[in-house]
């Protein structure tokens, strides 16, 4: 598959720094949103950017390349992050994929960053958010239009961090000649509604520049949290068949106390403790 690609980050207005990083290479494209503050945050994402970079200028990406990843980024925080600090961060992310001589999107994510297919005019989320808000949304406690006002909002369930091996999710969609997709954090879907994430990658044809267009609104309607984005489209693919597809993988072993903690009032992540690591 031939892609074409842009990205855009931005601080924002309030942040005093960023904690964002992104990849935008093929095979792989991805955001990556760091929590933890002094700078723990940033050392977060900036270590998974380094991690998937290594599958960067190859044809194609296996499920099991983009899991180790996760897991080197996982053990490699470990041993950079002060005893007794938090850190993690959130991945979200695309990679080419190549099955049975067909191409496909292998779609992967952690946390609440977020990857988008636009389709033949329409604008679908492929991900699905780790977080409080959503798993109130499926148990059909709260409606999804209440989400943005929710006090919970910020705590995420799952993460890339220092007492957790990490737990993403996968979906396998074949990939189309006319995609487009957007990997962002949420820095920019908590400030653009999904109508207007569809109507600039709708109509701003080059991807670099629809990446810089949703990144500055964002930041123009209030940039709250640092704001990133890959946009990347398709310019040449071998067609495959078949329909989306989730790949699931093993829960973290031997589940522990929950715990929250409040990070420079930005992103909270919740999620469970493992014991051991590998």
């Amino acid at each position: 598959m031939r892609t074409s690609w842009g990205s855009a980050t931005d601080r924002g207005l309030v942040r005093r720094i960023n904690e964002d990083a992104l990849l935008a290479y093929p095979p792989v494209f991805l955001v990556a949103d760091g929590m933890g503050g002094h700078s723990a945050g940033d050392v977060a994402s900036r270590l998974a950017v380094e991690e998937f970079a290594q599958l960067a200028g190859r044809a194609a990406a296996e499920p099991d390349e983009i899991h180790a990843c996760f897991r080197r980024t996982a053990r490699r925080l470990r041993d950079v992050v002060d005893a007794g600090r938090t850190a993690g961060t959130t991945v979200a992310g695309v990679a080419v994929a190549a099955y049975d001589g067909a191409e496909y999107w292998l779609v992967f994510n952690i946390g609440d960053s977020r990857v988008y297919r636009l389709a033949d005019g329409r604008l679908e989320q492929i991900s699905v958010d780790h977080s409080v808000v959503q798993d109130l949304i499926d148990a059909g406690e709260i409606d999804p239009a209440d989400a943005s006002v929710h006090p919970e909002r910020h705590v995420i369930t799952r993460a890339i961090a220092t007492d957790a091996e990490p737990a993403p999710d996968y979906w396998l969609i074949p990939a189309g000649p006319t995609d487009r997709l957007l990997v962002c954090t949420d820095g920019l879907t908590i400030e653009l509604p999904h109508e207007r994430l569809e109507r600039v990658l709708a109509t701003v044809p080059d991807p670099q520049l629809a990446a810089e267009r949703l990144v500055a609104e964002a930041v123009a309607s209030g940039g709250a949290d640092n704001i990133s984005a890959v946009v990347v489209d398709v310019a040449t693919v071998q067609p495959g068949g078949g329909a989306q597809t989730e790949l699931t993988t093993p829960a973290p072993a031997r589940p522990a106390a929950a715990w929250i903690e409040e990070i420079d009032g930005a992103t909270v992540p919740r999620y469970s403790r493992t014991e051991g690591h590998s």
